[in-house]
């Protein structure tokens, strides 16, 4: 599919029904939402919309994707789910970012960000997949944490120990989600984990969409 098609998708996917009063035409809020994204920083974001006339602050278009609540597709029925989890600072504190993807089409069917690793936030993390998802016939690939091991037992999934192969999709993600925060590194600065537990749905939201 060429590059404009599949930019043009996400851009009718992303809802602006948060909108009341704004002067932005609602085309260039979704494509300054894509852009950053997709890899352009919020500085170079803004010198784009310049480019159209139209002066905003880089804190107008991060509370844009805020407000757009951008989730990742539910629904899905994937062969194999690869899980993981890393650890992300938030102003100098540690988080833990929980992530499924399916091997098969590297696509991520959800994130949360946690406070701590317990084998009690695993098995809610593995509850929302559930939701979103149909996973019953899944195989889950987990590393040898105990955990994602203890949670897929709780929930009745089916789940084998591999440390590389199909599991690399998830590590994949992890680099990326590491490239895009602040300086290049694994660390959120001045956002409440709210804001970067949103920012890190819109991130795969916009990831299924462009890969």
């Amino acid at each position: 599919m060429p590059e404009n098609d599949r930019l043009g998708g996400c851009l009718d996917e992303i809802d602006l029904e948060f909108v009341e009063r704004e002067a932005t035409p609602q085309l260039l809020m979704k494509l300054s939402i894509q852009l950053h994204l997709a890899g352009l920083s919020l500085s170079n974001t803004v010198s784009v919309l310049e480019i159209f006339g139209v002066d905003r602050a880089r804190s107008t278009v991060h509370n844009w994707i805020h407000k757009a609540d951008l989730q990742p597709e539910s629904g899905r029925s994937p062969d194999q789910i690869a899980v993981d989890e890393t650890v992300i600072w938030i102003d100098g504190e540690k988080y833990w970012l929980y992530a499924a993807v399916d091997p098969d089409s590297n696509e991520l069917l959800h994130t949360k960000l946690k406070p701590t690793r317990t084998n009690a936030l695993a098995e809610i993390f593995f509850g929302e997949l559930t939701q979103k998802h149909d996973v019953e016939d899944a195989v889950f690939l987990v590393d040898d944490a105990t955990p994602l091991k203890e949670a897929c037992r709780r929930h009745g999934l089916v789940f084998k120990y591999e440390r590389h192969g199909d599991r690399n999709s998830v590590e994949r993600v992890f680099r990326e989600v590491k490239r895009r925060t602040d300086c290049f590194s694994n660390c959120f600065s001045h956002v409440d984990p709210a804001t970067a537990d949103d920012w890190l749905s819109a991130f795969a939201f916009a990831w299924n969409q462009l890969i």
